[in-house]
């Protein structure tokens, strides 16, 4: 066996030589050193701070380009220190809009409810109601409710009264006024007593009576 054991020996000194990591160069591995360095690069290319600005769907824009970061902003113009963004004044959103969009600068009313609320109740566009006798009201096209209130002249007697689902009060046994405590027609003289006769003043029903007294004895007229 002896001859055997210097070529032994011979070829495991090689195999050790063929795996050694000192035998191992830059050299030997060039793609994978570059893709190492080309992701290295990528990280570096993301960063847009004073170069340019992305949208949101990851764009690029160069500096002074102007442009939307998203569907729903205004619009921009890219500077140094990031975009700069137009502040419209938008008009406002109706008080009763429904259904608001936000797919632009400002945002924008596309429904307006079709009908007026007034005291928990619902009516249609240029619908006319009473919601009381003495109430007139419609409901308008910007859904708003307009009333118009009745103005009830002054009665003309001094026990008006108030029938159902009418607003202004009547009278009902015509005018009249008082002569002292006694209620007493419009227009005609009236006896009060034995000796007194009263009138009602000519349109101003809330003075008392003109009386006229006749002298009495024994609570009878004299004669």
């Amino acid at each position: 066996m002896g001859p055997f054991l210097p070529a032994i020996c011979v070829m495991l000194l090689a195999l050790n030589a063929a795996v050694s990591p000192a035998s191992v160069g830059p050299e030997d591995y060039p793609a994978a050193d570059e893709a190492e360095r080309t992701a290295n690069n990528d990280i570096i290319f993301d960063d847009y701070r004073g170069k340019g600005c992305v949208d949101d769907s990851g764009f690029v824009y160069k500096l002074g380009e102007r442009f939307f970061p998203g569907h729903s902003n205004c619009p921009c113009v890219c500077a140094e220190d990031g975009p700069v963004c137009d502040q419209p004044e938008c008009p406002k959103i109706h008080p009763k809009c429904t259904k608001v969009e936000h797919n632009g600068c400002c945002p924008e009313c596309k429904e307006v409810k079709n009908f007026c609320e007034y005291k928990g109740k619902t009516y249609k566009i240029l619908e006319e109601f009473k919601p009381s006798p003495c109430e007139w009201c419609r409901c308008e096209p910007n859904n708003e409710v307009h009333c118009v209130v009745a103005d009830c002249a002054v009665p003309e007697c001094v026990n008006p009264v108030y029938e159902p689902e009418q607003c202004c009060p009547i009278c009902k046994n015509g005018p009249n006024c008082f002569a002292g405590t006694t209620i007493i027609p419009a227009g005609i003289e009236v006896k009060v007593d034995d000796c007194t006769i009263c009138r009602c003043h000519s349109g101003d029903w809330w003075k008392p009576a003109q009386c006229l007294r006749r002298e009495c004895l024994n609570g009878q007229p004299s004669s």
